[in-house]
């Protein structure tokens, strides 16, 4: 089956309301393709391998979470966002991508989907962004180690977080944020967290850790953000009957 470009962008953006968020790049289409779509490529970064791999699947549309023309950088299509975008077009292939909307949303967002594969019941939100949710918490039904959390998040993302034993404590209460919500720390401790787990990690984020008495783990920034374009692009696969294929192209970060 096939649906029209316009079709699935009016539905993607019914759904995640990009028009919502004060983001940091452009949320939705952002290099038009084939007015007509059957075979739909999810990936986590449009870089030049998620490309090529979306070629040999022959997609007519890739559907990211860090897609293209982030503020503050320099707007010239030349080096490597040059070859992305032209090979793009040669391809004639669309280019969509969701950045903050697809972290929020309720059911299809990243800090959502993680807590599905980490087995979490979130029941509060750690802290609100442009009127949504961003990031969240949860009260574990039997407190568990920090050297147990890590090995669960190291058993269900397949990698070994970083894990900073700023308390010897045991943990009864998780906060979470994916990708680079390092900063985040100080609302999960004021919000009472005994962890505290994002994407990446900065250098100052070991100090707060240390000193706030908190265990914190850095989980990846690609590996905790694989799961919410993954659940869109099911979505879009069953409402419209596409070819839908998720292409993981390793990160270590």
């Amino acid at each position: 089956m096939t649906v029209s470009l316009n079709e699935l962008m009016i539905t993607l953006d019914r759904e995640l309301k990009p028009e919502q968020f004060k983001d940091y790049c452009p949320n939705g289409l952002q290099v038009e393709g084939r007015p007509q779509v059957s075979r739909l490529v999810t990936g986590v970064t449009a870089c030049q391998a998620l490309i090529d791999a979306a070629i040999e699947y022959d997609a007519d549309a890739i559907l990211v979470h860090h897609g293209y023309f982030w503020r503050g950088e320099n707007a010239a299509l030349t080096g490597i966002k040059q070859r992305r975008i032209k090979t793009l077009l040669a391809h004639d292939i669309s280019l969509i991508a969701y950045h903050l909307p697809l972290d929020a949303h309720p059911g299809l967002g990243n800090n959502v989907q993680l807590a599905q594969i980490l087995g979490l019941k979130p029941d509060a939100a750690l802290s609100r962004q442009n009127n949504h949710d961003m990031g969240l918490l949860a009260t574990l039904p039997a407190p568990i180690s920090g050297t147990e959390l890590a090995a669960l998040l190291a058993e269900r993302l397949q990698r070994e977080p970083l894990h900073i034993h700023g308390s010897q404590a045991d943990i009864r209460t998780v906060a979470w944020c994916t990708g680079a919500a390092q900063g985040y720390i100080e609302q999960a401790v004021a919000a009472g967290a005994d962890a505290y787990i994002s994407g990446e990690i900065s250098e100052p984020t070991v100090h707060s850790a240390r000193e706030h008495g908190i265990h914190y783990f850095s989980a990846g920034h690609h590996a905790t953000e694989r799961y919410g374009v993954q659940a869109l692009g099911r979505l879009l696969a069953q409402r419209f009957d596409l070819q839908h294929q998720f292409i993981d192209i390793d990160n270590p970060v």
